[in-house]
């Protein structure tokens, strides 16, 4: 009879054993994901730009893989910039010295940019566009500015709507170049031009599409082209993980705690959708979908109605 019981309690254990560690190995990516968004946040603590772009990029790629080595990936880049410098040489001018490192990514290394699978979100991460040698335009941007920043070039990135480039500029003029695009050089026609086809005539350029961004600012772009894959998929558990990143660069930014109230609505906490949604009609008077905000805050009224 003993035997039988026992027999019975060990096959009752291992029929939830699974689960329980399927449970530990949550809880573990969990807390993993946990000190990768701590990471982050103490980057920003000083205010400013005082950072460094290819830990904070990789950090963000940290959440999504938990075990990333994010040293493993700086090194790569230090390692780009020592082969680079070995064949560039230090004698000729900055200029010059940009354009052979971009001969050096994007010819000899082979980065390119993802026109085939625009959308993957694999694109947005460092080190998966370090490893596949492709990504999107700001991805690509960041590896060409990082390995620059190693060899003292200092390329700064240039946010347009659309379609993410990088400059130089010295004494004598600007050079504009396209990194999902093999570093093409770009005259100020040439933006026009994408812009113009990319909105098909509906945004005229302007000159400040060519101004210089922040480190915070490539950050939150990488961060909303990644919530607007999730969203797409209605993966509301990965937004709302974007969106706290976000307001760790942007706090108190209207749209970003609308799309954590939206974020929160598919996750079915609707006391923290209703206070976020409340919050944005408050700090966005006026806004284009306030009448659709609305018709979402009068939908969690009734259901939390329903749930009393």
């Amino acid at each position: 009879m003993l035997r039988c019981i026992l027999l019975a309690r060990i096959e009752g254990v291992n029929k939830i054993l699974p689960a329980i560690l399927r449970c530990l190995d949550a809880l573990d990516v969990t807390m993993r994901n946990e000190g990768a968004r701590a990471r982050f946040a103490q980057l920003f603590e000083r205010g400013g730009d005082d950072f460094d772009l290819d830990r904070a990029v990789l950090l963000i790629a940290q959440e999504q893989y938990p075990t990333l080595n994010i040293e493993h990936y700086i090194s790569q880049l230090d390692r780009f910039a020592v082969d680079a410098r070995t064949k560039i040489g230090a004698e000729k001018s900055a200029a010059a010295r940009v354009l052979l490192l971009r001969d050096y990514l994007f010819t000899e290394l082979g980065f390119h940019g993802n026109a085939g699978d625009y959308f993957d979100a694999r694109n947005s991460f460092l080190n998966d566009v370090i490893d596949r040698r492709t990504g999107i335009p700001i991805t690509l941007a960041v590896v060409f500015m990082e390995v620059a920043r190693r060899l003292d070039l200092e390329l700064l990135g240039v946010g347009m709507p659309g379609h993410f480039i990088v400059k130089f500029c010295d004494d004598e003029r600007d050079i504009l170049l396209d990194p999902f695009n093999a570093g093409r050089e770009l005259t100020v026609d040439d933006c026009r031009e994408m812009v113009s086809g990319m909105y098909r005539g509906t945004l005229a350029f302007h000159p400040s599409f060519l101004a210089v961004v922040t480190k915070r600012q490539i950050l939150t772009r990488i961060l909303r082209n990644l919530k607007g894959i999730y969203a797409g998929v209605a993966d509301h558990h990965r937004v709302l993980g974007i969106v706290e990143r976000t307001l760790l660069l942007c706090p108190l930014e209207p749209v970003e705690i609308r799309d954590r109230g939206l974020a929160y609505m598919g996750l079915g906490e609707y006391g923290r959708a209703l206070a976020d949604l409340e919050d944005y009609l408050r700090r966005a008077p006026g806004a284009q979908d306030e009448a659709a905000i609305h018709e979402r805050i009068d939908d969690l009224r009734k259901r939390q109605a329903q749930l009393n």
